[in-house]
């Protein structure tokens, strides 16, 4: 109920910004007739207001203040899973406010839906249950995985079905993928340095394989929309292909968009998979040098896996995971323009 009282002022200027905002818009009418019109979009503008400082609220209440001293530790305890925390506060604040002002009406809906958010995460925050740690909890086998080709499918798709539904997968598991399978890269590079066989294959430099065009190995796809006849889907080809020739693919993921699309969503988390399989089966039978060197993923991919391994080979295993992969989406591809075709005609004929 503090929390209710801390943010119902702060959203009352929302109702007097939105109240002048669309009174000044209304048409030459009485004062008393723009008012009355006024009124109901203020209210939406005070509840918008009052939802995010409800959300912010529960996130606050949320951090694992147990684990941290200063604003850096806090910051650090919260680690990766913060990702986590804020999108699933996010989700918690707004189904809760739209089940209760469905049944409670708008104001009373809010003020209802605010205590039961706010109350629980004061009640878990009392208890000492943190969702930070129950996050971290849950995240922390991914580290130890260790070096199998069990590990690499896992790890790939785990990030892909993140990704598919919105959450930066890479990012999220950054925090405990990276250090371990990093140090394997440094015991690689020491390896080579002493003249000694490379003990490991799984590796960070390894991924650059098995995501060509970044997550999801989406450079294919945006080299198959470049065909397309499609005019938005060729635009939107156009404008992603330079970030995807640098595996970056968040123009993609939104533009297109790849996230939450259930019919792309499928090769995006399936052709990764392929390449996993096709990667470590080359590596492992010594077609392809292990990698050795760390190579940022920025770097354009025949470039990178080179760097990595300093075999030509692995050129040749980079081009050979970018036409599987396309051969993967491409009948998503097609059934996809389909879908925009017909969509195309429905809004000419609106």
């Amino acid at each position: 109920m503090q929390a209710i009282q801390a943010a119902l002022p702060p959203s009352f200027a929302g109702l007097l910004l939105g109240l002048a905002t669309f009174m000044l818009i209304e048409p030459n009418e009485s004062l008393q007739i723009r008012f009355s019109h006024s009124f109901a979009p203020g209210l939406g503008v005070m509840s918008a207001l009052l939802c995010v400082l409800l959300t912010l609220q529960l996130f606050l209440l949320s951090l694992p203040y147990q684990h941290a001293s200063s604003f850096a530790s806090l910051a650090r305890a919260l680690g990766s899973s913060g990702l986590f925390l804020a999108m699933g506060v996010a989700l918690v604040t707004v189904t809760v406010l739209r089940l209760a002002r469905a049944k409670f009406g708008p104001l009373g809906g809010s003020l209802l839906a605010g205590a039961a958010v706010v109350g629980g995460a004061v009640l878990l925050l009392a208890t000492g249950v943190s969702l930070t740690n129950i996050l971290d909890r849950m995240i922390a086998p991914l580290g130890d995985l260790g070096d199998s080709l069990t590990a690499l499918l896992i790890i790939t798709l785990v990030e892909t079905l993140l990704w598919a539904i919105g959450i930066h997968g890479p990012a999220l598991l950054a925090a405990v993928v990276f250090p371990v399978y990093l140090s394997l890269q440094t015991q690689n590079a020491e390896a080579l340095a002493h003249g000694r066989p490379l003990p490991h294959i799984v590796t960070v430099s390894l991924f650059l394989f098995v995501f060509p065009g970044g997550a999801g190995a989406t450079l294919p796809l945006v080299l198959l929309l470049l065909r397309s006849r499609i005019a938005r889907l060729h635009r939107v080809a156009l404008a992603t292909l330079v970030p995807a020739l640098f595996n970056v693919n968040e123009p993609l993921m939104f533009g297109l968009p790849l996230v939450v699309n259930p019919l792309l969503g499928v090769p995006f988390v399936l052709a990764p998979l392929a390449l996993c399989v096709i990667t470590f089966l080359a590596v492992n039978f010594g077609w392809v040098a292990r990698p050795a060197f760390y190579m940022p993923s920025m770097l354009p991919l025949p470039v990178s896996v080179f760097l990595a391994t300093k075999d030509w080979r692995a050129v040749v295993l980079a081009l050979i995971n970018v036409a599987v992969a396309a051969a993967i989406y491409a009948p998503f591809v097609a059934l996809y323009e389909r879908q925009e075709k017909a969509r195309e005609h429905e809004r000419a004929a609106a």
